[in-house]
């Protein structure tokens, strides 16, 4: 903080953030969550514990003739033992919907995973740190300062040099999304290049994103956290993490998946719910899980470990995941016409891997969120999309 600056310094409250499901008033500030209280207290490991806390998709969001904003804060940052650290997060200011400018806060708190799979971690506690953006233009202005989307974020301190107050209701409508870790924005390199916050700012809606790395499940908890959510419109992205972790048999995912389905429809009965299957993923096409890290002392992927023979016993693949999907809206639709189904090789198939391979063999680059979204936005909001004629 520049101490000759004169600053207004206003209090991180709800009123201007967008994007949470709750709050956690800690030692420090303020903690946003992607998932109610109750849910939390039902979680069943860390990996979905840590992947709820980091905002992706969650933003501050102010009107203001601020030329100069610092925003203080106290991340914890993910490491895994024998891997390289992991660049800064980046917090992404947006000036009347464009990004305006970027910043990152060094230092904080490091969470050491030291065992990828049973994601095992010990933390070491660090210092706050300060995001702070100058030159920005002198004239009333909607400002948005999207949070990194992989770093636990506590909210400590809000600067400006002109008085804020909170974002106007333009009107737009809410789109709450719930996925895997490509949906939380795994290999994006920053937050609002996620392909939901590209799809969300394509579409002119906004964004409750709950994509979850490693957590797409069908948990109970989740679909009763949606259920309970307003929304305008709503999607599910299903199967990636059911696969990977070779948590279920059909016998199991389809009830499972019926059971989600009728959750989320006692809060919602006729919003747009659009079930979104599997994006290409050659190695879980037709190969069961679980997925296991291959590391080779230079680059991380992954690979199936499962046996193909074992799908006629019920062993899920994208393929069959795919195909239930499919049946299971087809089925539902008749006495749902708001239910839709959208095959996710539409948003990244066989030629956009041939173009942009999966540097992991699971998750997409930068340019393939690009893709993603802009597919999602062309087919789930453009003219005679599912979601088309309920934005504005």
């Amino acid at each position: 903080m520049n101490p000759e600056q004169d600053w207004i310094t206003t209090p991180v409250t709800v009123d201007i953030l967008r994007g949470h499901l709750d709050v956690e008033a800690t030692a420090h500030g303020l903690l946003p969550h992607r998932l109610p209280a109750r849910a939390r207290r039902q979680i069943p490991d860390d990996q979905l514990a840590v992947a709820e806390a980091q905002p992706s998709g969650v933003r501050l969001a102010f009107r203001t003739r601020a030329t100069t904003i610092e925003l203080d804060t106290l991340p914890t940052k993910r490491v895994y033992r024998g891997f390289p650290a992991p660049a800064d997060g980046v917090y992404d200011l947006l000036v009347d919907g464009r990004l305006a400018a970027q910043a990152t806060v060094a230092g904080g708190n490091v969470r050491t995973i030291i065992d990828m799979v049973t994601q095992t971690a010990e933390l070491t506690e660090g210092l706050a740190g300060t995001a702070r953006f100058t030159g920005l233009p002198a004239r009333d202005k909607d400002v948005e300062i999207w949070l990194p989307h992989t770093e636990i974020t506590e909210l400590i301190a809000l600067r400006t040099d002109a008085p804020i107050e909170p974002a106007p209701d333009r009107g737009r409508k809410v789109w709450l999304h719930h996925g895997s870790s490509i949906s939380h924005g795994s290999n994006a390199t920053h937050p609002s290049a996620i392909w939901p916050a590209l799809a969300a700012a394509q579409g002119g809606v906004e964004l409750v994103n709950l994509g979850f790395g490693g957590s797409a499940l069908l948990d109970p908890f989740t679909a009763r956290a949606i259920r309970d959510t307003p929304a305008d419109l709503i999607s599910l992205k299903i199967g990636i993490n059911v696969v990977n972790g070779d948590v279920m048999r059909l016998r199991a995912f389809t009830p499972a998946a019926h059971g989600f389905l009728d959750t989320v429809r006692e809060g919602h009965p006729t919003t747009p719910l659009l079930v979104v299957s599997p994006i290409l993923c050659p190695i879980q096409e037709d190969t069961p899980g679980p997925l296991m890290p291959d590391f080779d002392g230079r680059t991380l992927r992954f690979k199936a470990t499962g046996d193909p023979a074992d799908r006629a016993a019920g062993r899920l693949t994208l393929n069959v995941i795919r195909d239930e999907l499919a049946r299971i809206v087809e089925q539902r639709a008749a006495d749902d016409p708001n239910l839709h189904y959208l095959d996710g090789r539409d948003l990244y198939g066989e030629k956009d891997y041939a173009a942009f391979p999966l540097p992991d063999e699971v998750h997409p680059d930068p340019a393939a969120h690009r893709l993603i979204g802009e597919n999602f936005g062309r087919l789930a909001f453009g003219d005679g999309g599912p979601f088309a004629t309920r934005t504005r």
